[in-house]
């Protein structure tokens, strides 16, 4: 195996990013076959939303042997000014997935930390993460902490 490359995403790369989210979807059940159609068509539809949200949505990538192993986004969002700051964003950190059989190298922390790295260069005020309880350790090695201050609720409304 060789050398992990941490890095935005190329547009050339837009569908083998969306195949990992289509694969990230489909890890506990289901198909995860990346060669089918249905997956194809996602991926074709997902690149094409990338490039249309390219200003509001970074992806970064993991690269091996010229594979995208490893993505994870960072969402960018327009916040309220302030009397002393009119220009305000933050981010967050979203569809952090790498494969399955490249994980525990440390392959997530490094794409964790190429979105904070980003948001840093773009002046982000902050960057949150809605870990599962398994990737917590990942987001605390490149910097994320939890803050008593940030609550959560769903705004889906409930099935009857």
């Amino acid at each position: 195996m060789g050398a992990v490359e941490v890095r935005r995403a190329r547009d050339a790369e837009l569908e083998a990013v969306a195949l990992l989210r289509w694969r990230m979807a489909h890890e506990h059940g289901g198909d995860v076959e990346a060669a089918s159609e249905a997956a194809a068509a996602y991926a074709a539809e997902a690149a094409a939303w990338s490039r249309a949200h390219a200003d509001s949505h970074v992806p970064m990538v993991a690269v091996a042997d010229g594979a995208v192993i490893g993505c994870a986004w960072l969402a960018i969002t327009a916040r309220v000014p302030t009397p002393g700051a009119l220009e305000r964003r933050s981010g967050d950190l979203q569809s952090c997935f790498v494969v399955p059989e490249r994980r525990g190298a440390g392959i997530g922390r490094r794409l964790a930390e190429a979105v904070l790295a980003e948001a840093r260069e773009r002046g982000l005020e902050h960057v949150t993460v809605h870990a599962s309880p398994a990737s917590i350790p990942v987001y605390e090695r490149a910097g994320f902490r939890a803050n008593p201050r940030s609550l959560h609720a769903d705004a889906a409304i409930p099935e009857r």
